[in-house]
């Protein structure tokens, strides 16, 4: 409880000191000089001139950027008769004799290395694959 009270105290003193920082710098800027502004018939001639000027044409609107390369088109997933991925590479894992490696699965069910991984991990934990030895899958 210490502690919080002499930390109050110091954040006091601190505010203090900036409220009285606060109060020179109004004080110099209410003391120096305001700037002069232009002659009113200055002005009006400007504006005059701004007036009379012909108007200027629009620009040619800017040339539209190049659209962005598109990616290669995705690989369609193997037609295994199943609605997700996990059923898919269930069903090429199930397929294989002697298990499915990464790079087999890749090119069969055409999922990128991150949707694969993912659903690699799933069947895991769910129990329905296991790893023959490392990056070869077989059915449990």
């Amino acid at each position: 409880m210490k502690k919080v009270k002499t930390q109050l105290k110091t954040v006091a003193k601190t505010l203090a000191g900036l409220a009285a920082k606060l109060e020179k710098l109004n004080a110099m800027i209410d003391a120096a000089p305001a700037k002069k502004k232009a002659a009113p018939a200055k002005k009006k001639a400007a504006v005059a001139k701004k007036k009379a000027a012909p108007a200027k044409k629009k620009a040619a609107p800017a040339k539209k950027k190049a659209a962005p390369k598109k990616k290669a088109a995705a690989k369609k997933p193997v037609a295994t008769g199943k609605d997700t991925v996990l059923d898919s590479v269930l069903a090429v894992i199930g397929k294989s004799k002697d298990g499915a490696d990464i790079a087999s699965l890749k090119s069969q069910t055409g999922l990128e290395s991150r949707q694969l991984s993912n659903a690699l991990y799933k069947l895991t934990k769910k129990g329905l694959i296991k790893s023959k030895s490392r990056g070869v899958y077989i059915k449990a």
